[in-house]
């Protein structure tokens, strides 16, 4: 129900100071140590699928 009284306004509650997100995937994914073993990872998985497909 609206508040029509003639006092004074209302004011919103105080703003606090928003919590910390929780870190995700896009965190993770930004440290260089698992982006080297992702990229050796990788690159031995493309290895193995070139030496699969042109050379047997």
């Amino acid at each position: 129900m609206l508040d029509t009284s003639q006092g004074e306004p209302s004011l919103p509650p105080p703003a606090t100071a928003p919590a910390e997100e929780p870190r995700g995937c896009l965190f993770a994914l930004s440290q260089p140590p698992l982006m080297i073993f992702l990229g050796v990872i990788g690159g031995l998985l493309l290895l193995a699928a070139v030496h699969d497909l042109f050379l047997l």
